[in-house]
């Protein structure tokens, strides 16, 4: 029947529902994440966080966790750091050492190796949603990435000739069906860095030992309002007490929603986040006193020879 789903298609995936065969979504190789968050084909992923707490730091790491434990590729958008900065993290995150100790050798060999995962698109241009997505399906037609970072949603230009007519909510809504159209049209992750309202940070813990410092933003803090919520696949918090005299140095990853629980993840508790530990010199983390990315074999693979 025109303009109807496929039954046979229905049939079948109620079916992979009851008898448990809907594919699990790709793991990192450690508990303490894959019990609540998992990498899944097609996923719309919002990642909230206040500025300055180490959002595309994190994020990135956890890309790079999956490019060499599951030999995903990656495309990156970031108006907010230059692609030096991005691809030092990446190499350093790798070899877990800092740029400036690496031989000329080590530094090109890692380079050479990691840029099979990892494309790094133009910023330098403003750009609207729409002229976004459509840049991004050409790189996809010469290079095929399972994941495409947006970092963040709030340095995107407004497009005029969408915005016309529509509240900013109806705008936002109607890129983020656009970002979900293209992550089911191309079999693509897209994972969305956003800011929090700056009203958010007046939210505090009232005792305990985070007692002053501003709690982690909820959903409705991100600047949009709590529709991205209800659009995400999943949705994530980052969150780190920069000025507290010894925890600052942990990243608390809080999993908010997750769509599909059964292929895998689950909301963690309010107040049990998973937590990350940054390596000295900001070489990479630890999830348990282990480094996700050592802790995956294939992460040792020969790197290429340069002549």
């Amino acid at each position: 029947m025109k303009n109807t789903i496929d039954q046979s298609q229905l049939h079948e995936d109620l079916l992979a529902v009851k008898e448990g065969r809907i594919k699990e979504g790709y793991k990192f190789g450690h508990d303490g994440i894959d019990e609540y968050f998992r990498f899944k084909p097609k996923a719309f992923n919002i990642i909230l966080g206040h500025a300055n707490v180490g959002k595309t730091s994190l994020t990135i790491y956890l890309m790079l966790v999956q490019a060499l434990k599951n030999d995903l590729r990656w495309l990156i958008f970031s108006s907010e750091n230059e692609p030096y900065e991005i691809m030092k993290k990446l190499i350093e995150y790798y070899k877990g050492t800092p740029l400036e100790a690496m031989t000329i050798v080590e530094f090109q060999s890692t380079l050479a190796y990691l840029s099979q995962y990892f494309v790094i698109m133009d910023s330098s241009e403003l750009l609207t949603y729409k002229s976004l997505l459509e840049r991004a399906k050409d790189i996809h037609e010469q290079w095929k990435f399972d994941g495409f970072l947006i970092d963040p949603y709030n340095s995107l230009a407004k497009d005029k000739d969408a915005l016309a007519g529509l509240t900013g909510h109806d705008y936002d809504y109607l890129a983020s069906t656009m970002m979900r159209q293209f992550c089911s049209n191309n079999n693509v992750s897209i994972w969305l860095n956003t800011h929090a309202v700056t009203n958010a940070l007046r939210s505090t813990h009232k005792d305990g030992d985070y007692k002053g410092f501003p709690s982690p933003p909820m959903a409705a803090d991100s600047e949009g309002g709590g529709k991205w919520v209800n659009r995400a696949t999943d949705f994530l918090v980052i969150h780190r007490y920069t000025q507290h005299e010894t925890d600052w140095m942990y990243s608390h990853l809080h999993i908010r929603k997750v769509k599909s629980m059964e292929s895998g993840g689950r909301p963690t508790s309010m107040h049990s986040p998973i937590v990350l530990r940054s390596k000295i010199g900001n070489t990479g983390f630890t999830l348990g006193g282990k480094d996700l990315i050592k802790e995956n074999e294939k992460a040792h693979e020969d790197l290429p020879e340069l002549l």
